[in-house]
């Protein structure tokens, strides 16, 4: 789990919920019983219902999955029952690595946990990993609010986030869900993404989604594809030849790069980088992200 002064989470694991502000809390408050470790079979358990990532890398499943063989699972899994059935709490990673280690049974501690803690700990362990997707990442924040019926203000106070950033992040979920499917797999970033939710077409988004897969288009030439053509998408095959001259390629990646980081416009001109923000909500928000602490 990487660490959870993390800049990138604000105010830290301390300040994602209230009461309890750890996992270890969390499961401690649900359930008081002691800690067994039972063998479970395989297909006796069931994914999170509450699991905000959709994409495991393979590569580094199959890399613990050679470690599974060779060695057992070191930490077991945590779940609770489901009639007859058991759903993973934490440890979604290492189940799916035993699975593709062909193992029968895999270690697990049976917890008592309301379906509001089990989402608490999905959105921690997730929010937590440096890889997060950004629609993975606004899927888990959508569901969460929805669930506990809270507005993107409180969200926002509790998962240590400012208010734009939320909002910034669940507009995402406005991109057709094929859109979604390209950031997750990231085919496109998510500054390309943000550019695309200012064109009102959903055809339109998807058209030149399409084309920023195959034609390599930057974030800043999606940008002004977009304020160019917004309500002309018969234009989008004749863009090539109104681009402006693109900056050099190592200067470009770097605006990219930054402009996802920061999920605002930036532009590198000469030996001067220029961060824009929107109000005071953004500008602490960016400075959060950069590790500036003017307390």
């Amino acid at each position: 789990m990487a660490d959870p002064k993390r800049r990138g989470l604000g105010k830290g694991l301390d300040a994602l919920f209230d009461e309890p502000k750890t996992i270890k809390e969390i499961i401690q408050k649900e359930d008081s019983s002691n800690a067994n470790i039972l063998e479970i079979k395989i297909d006796q358990i069931q994914a999170n219902p509450y699991q905000p990532r959709k994409i495991f890398d393979d590569k580094a499943l199959n890399e613990l999955s050679q470690s599974i063989k060779q060695d057992g699972v070191i930490q077991p899994i945590i779940v609770r029952s489901n009639g007859k059935k058991f759903q993973i709490v934490s440890g979604e990673r290492r189940f799916r690595a035993s699975q593709l280690a062909n193992l029968k049974e895999i270690p697990a501690i049976i917890r008592d946990l309301t379906d509001h803690s089990m989402m608490e700990i999905a959105i921690i362990e997730n929010l937590q990993r440096e890889d997060l997707n950004a629609i993975e990442e606004a899927q888990g924040i959508n569901s969460y609010i929805k669930t506990l019926n809270l507005t993107q203000e409180q969200a926002a106070e509790k998962l240590g986030k400012s208010r734009a950033s939320i909002t910034n992040l669940l507009r995402l979920l406005n991109l057709p869900p094929e859109v979604q499917e390209l950031v997750i797999e990231q085919k496109i970033s998510m500054g390309h993404a943000r550019a695309l939710l200012s064109l009102t077409s959903q055809k339109d988004i998807n058209d030149l989604a399409k084309k920023i897969v195959q034609n390599g288009y930057s974030v800043r030439q999606v940008e002004e594809l977009v304020q160019n053509n917004k309500q002309d998408s018969k234009n989008l095959s004749s863009f090539n030849s109104k681009l402006k001259k693109p900056k050099n390629i190592f200067i470009q990646e770097a605006i990219d790069q930054l402009e996802d980081k920061l999920a605002t416009k930036v532009d590198i001109k000469g030996k001067a980088i220029t961060i824009n923000y929107h109000d005071q909500n953004d500008l602490n928000r960016l400075l959060d992200i950069l590790g500036v602490d003017l307390s």
